[in-house]
């Protein structure tokens, strides 16, 4: 930083606000910390008093703190994001469309370990809107060597740091398990609610079967849903472990790879993951029903986005995985799942 007259500044850094006061009228800032000054700037200045400025001289190498802002937005920046323009070496990354917002958490903490830069995004794997802003970038002086951003660069060349993954309008079959329901003893309050969410995605429900508590059954059931090309089937009830919940059975009688049994996750211990070739399989337990947030609404974006679902992502949930159940859900802007 140095002092220098208004007329020899053009073309450094400003290191300082400068403000501007017409009494009755307006007070605020002129000229804001990091603007670069020009010729045109000079009369403006002088009429404000300022006769000599605080500045940093920009020097071969190094970068103005919006220009390497931009430049490291670039870098992070994956598909479904749009960025909007530097204010104060702060640039915003903004969701284009619905969908879920996906962090590399390996390459985002080799990028924040580098001096002066600064990339804060949201949780990784939480259902965003078009509009959201889910990240943002900053290089903390006003100049910064050039070589820290070509390293940010390079480093992620080849990888999406930050990306949000369009959600895709599966064809949905549910099944719901339970001769309770079956034989008409009580309404099927199960169904309805799992039909909502799906639908809240643009999923389309193809068909709705309902099975008395018969393996068999069930596994047929299943079958039938994949001839009429489902993409995904959710089955409700019959999850727990009374003798008479079978719907695991039933899953596996179909000819389905079962992936995890049991989750990390309350609500929603007793969900069910399995494949019948490509087509994945939730069981989902009885919280479903009654709890506006549960395990269903951490793993349904990962198959809506394409994720073959794994164990080791199922048990990652548990990082997170206690709902703190708050009288207002918040959720997804709270700590529940955090661990996706």
């Amino acid at each position: 930083m140095q002092i220098v007259r208004v007329e020899d500044a053009i073309g450094n850094v400003l290191c300082h606000d400068i403000t501007k006061i017409i009494p009755g009228e307006f007070k605020g800032q002129a000229f804001k910390k990091g603007h670069i000054i020009t010729e045109e700037d000079i009369p403006d200045l002088l009429k404000l008093g300022k006769e000599h400025l605080y500045v940093w001289e920009m020097r071969k190498g190094f970068l103005h703190e919006n220009d390497a802002g931009m430049r490291l937005a670039q870098a992070v920046a994956g598909q479904g994001l749009s960025l909007t323009e530097p204010a104060e070496g702060k640039v915003n990354l903004i969701a284009e469309h619905d969908g879920m917002f996906a962090v590399n958490e390996e390459f985002l903490t080799q990028i924040n370990m580098i001096e002066e830069i600064v990339v804060a995004t949201r949780n990784n794997s939480r259902p965003v809107k078009k509009g959201d802003k889910v990240a943002a970038v900053r290089v903390v002086p006003l100049l910064i060597d050039e070589e820290k951003i070509e390293m940010i660069e390079t480093l992620t060349k080849h990888i999406e740091v930050a990306a949000v993954k369009p959600f895709h309008p599966y064809k949905v079959g549910i099944i719901t398990t339970g001769s309770e329901v079956y034989h008409g003893r009580i309404e099927d309050k199960f169904g309805p609610v799992v039909k909502s969410k799906v639908e809240g995605f643009n999923c389309q429900v193809i068909d709705h079967i309902l099975v008395p508590d018969d393996a068999e059954k069930i596994a047929q059931a299943v079958k039938v849903l994949q001839a009429k090309g489902a993409e995904m089937v959710l089955t409700t009830g019959g999850m727990s472990v009374d003798p008479d919940d079978v719907t695991p059975s039933g899953i596996r009688k179909a000819g389905a790879r079962l992936v995890t049994y049991g989750a990390p996750v309350l609500p929603g211990a007793m969900l069910m993951v399995a494949y019948l070739g490509k087509m994945p399989i939730l069981g989902l337990p009885g919280c479903v029903m009654y709890h506006k947030t549960t395990v269903f609404d951490l793993v349904l974006p990962l198959v809506l986005t394409g994720q073959t679902v794994t164990r080791p992502m199922i048990v990652k949930l548990g990082m997170g995985g206690l709902c703190l159940e708050c009288d207002v859900c918040q959720y997804p802007a709270c700590s529940f799942g955090t661990g996706a």
